[in-house]
């Protein structure tokens, strides 16, 4: 009985800190926030509705996610990808990624979820901007490697969603390419479900490089984003 009606209470309702939190990562991730640009506590908080201090709090653990900075002087901002933390983000993904995505693949796991996401991308209803394109991406990706059978892989991938997306969303306003990535993600997915683990390995590594070799020559360097002032 006691199982059963724990079963049936409602979720526990979200924290002010994470409301502000989830607010601000999505501002972020969908370019209404842009890089270098400041975050105000008492601004933010005025246009969430909700006092200063979980703004203070959300943005220590946006911080901590490397998508916000830090500064005694100038107080938090928006992260300013630089080409070098770009590269290192992406070279990690790309030896962990597909290396997932084939185990998932070899264990059979059920890919019905990504199949769902690209559907929504290929009617249109996704697709639209950046920010809808930025989370359908970022659904994508994980609905791929989440059945690798590791844990702790999956849980290391999910600490780089929120870097690579920053960087996916910098690099989309450099080269606009989300549509036609999506016929690279038909392939990948194509590849996976018909069972060859190593194509759709090949596949997802090629269009992991390939993008950050198109983006990163429009990316700042290291040198630059430690004099950028903050907006």
């Amino acid at each position: 009985m006691a199982s059963t009606s724990s079963a049936r209470r409602p979720p526990p309702p979200v924290s002010r800190t994470d409301f502000v939190r989830d607010a601000i990562k999505e501002s972020i991730l969908s370019g209404e926030f842009g890089p270098g640009e400041t975050l105000v506590e008492a601004e933010v908080g005025a246009l969430l509705g909700v006092s200063k201090t979980p703004v203070r709090e959300a943005l220590r653990i946006l911080a901590g996610s490397g998508l916000v900075t830090m500064s005694t002087y100038k107080g938090a901002a928006v992260r300013v990808m630089d080409a070098e933390s770009a590269h290192a983000v992406y070279d990690l993904r790309a030896l962990l990624e597909p290396e997932a995505v084939r185990r998932a693949v070899e264990r059979g796991a059920d890919f019905g979820e990504a199949r769902q996401v690209l559907a929504e991308v290929d009617i249109g209803a996704a697709a639209a901007d950046r920010a809808k394109a930025s989370l359908t991406n970022r659904l994508f990706h994980r609905a791929l490697y989440t059945g690798c059978g590791n844990p702790l892989l999956v849980e290391i991938l999910d600490g780089l969603r929120d870097q690579a997306a920053l960087i996916t969303v910098t690099g989309w306003g450099i080269s606009p390419t989300w549509r036609g990535e999506a016929a690279e993600h038909r392939a990948i997915l194509t590849a996976a479900e018909s069972g060859n683990a190593r194509q759709a390995e090949h596949l997802l590594r090629k269009h992991i490089t390939d993008f950050i070799d198109r983006v990163a020559c429009g990316l700042p360097d290291e040198h630059s984003t430690d004099t950028k002032g903050a907006r």
